[in-house]
């Protein structure tokens, strides 16, 4: 089995099982995250889709926690299907991938016969190792899900260089429809406004974030464009909405909303980071 090898450990988030572990649990009991370690449960599996940010783990780890810890309280997905932006320009437009994905947790594989299916149902989604190679929006998610479950879960890999309104739904749609009947969990990756002073990136965010807690993917769409809004992932995250309503998803819940700021307590030119969860 080909396995992709990390390519941010040691930089996004520690590099070795023991310091990477600990990491983890400063993201959930640090002050800005849910504030104590979670607890894995049966749970209802209420939960279809995760919105979560990919900046190093000392920025935006403790917002990505509160998904996180509200998924361990709801129970193991059958299948998890990440969805992210590809920064890196390489490979195609959207791309699935193969094999297994390493971190120092272990290894992670790929679900492939849901690959294939998705990508035989599919007019615009290939399988292209190159657009995942250094790319690392789904990566740093890893990580948080092997914490909770180890590595005894499959996902789905797809990456996002073309983030057109059109191609985003008709994505969610296909992995909505290949994957129905089956206890499916959908996690967009993405970061908000880059580089703007914290109040406007606030004024900004809450603007798009609006649109999701009504479950409007496409109102989400126009008004990161309509807004200037320099989210990254707004593609993923119409994927996901379009698919969580087909999943049954009812509802969306802003569980944290952070910038860099919060952080750093530099507020000049900060990157917002939010975690949203979308149940049924």
């Amino acid at each position: 089995m080909k396995i992709r090898r990390p390519t941010q450990a040691g930089s996004f988030y520690a590099g070795t099982t023991e310091s990477l572990t600990r990491q983890i649990e400063d993201c959930f009991t640090h002050s800005l995250g849910p504030g104590e370690k979670p607890i894995l449960q049966g749970g209802p599996r209420n939960i279809v889709g995760l919105i979560c940010p990919h900046a190093g783990y000392a920025y935006s780890g403790p917002i990505a926690a509160h998904s996180y810890h509200r998924l361990a309280s709801d129970g193991k997905p059958d299948i998890i299907v990440i969805f992210g932006p590809n920064h890196t320009g390489q490979g195609c437009g959207l791309a699935a991938t193969k094999g297994a994905w390493r971190t120092p947790l272990g290894d992670v594989s790929v679900d492939e016969d849901a690959v294939d299916r998705i990508v035989r149902k599919s007019d615009v989604i290939d399988i292209d190792e190159s657009a995942h190679a250094y790319e690392h929006s789904i990566e740093v998610q890893l990580p948080f899900l092997q914490y909770l479950y180890s590595s005894s879960f499959t996902f789905v890999p797809i990456s996002f260089l073309m983030q057109d309104f059109e191609s985003s739904r008709e994505v969610g749609q296909t992995v909505a429809e290949v994957l129905e009947g089956r206890d499916v969990l959908i996690i967009a990756s993405t970061d908000m406004t880059h580089y703007e002073p914290h109040e406007i990136a606030q004024k900004k965010d809450k603007k798009a974030l609006s649109a999701l807690e009504r479950l409007d993917e496409r109102e989400f769409h126009s008004t990161i464009e309509s807004e200037c809004i320099t989210a990254c992932g707004y593609g993923p995250v119409a994927a996901l909405v379009s698919a969580v309503k087909l999943l049954g998803a009812r509802k969306s819940q802003i569980l944290c909303y952070r910038t860099s700021g919060d952080i750093t307590g530099d507020y000049a030119a900060v990157v917002g980071y939010v975690a949203v969860a979308f149940t049924r």
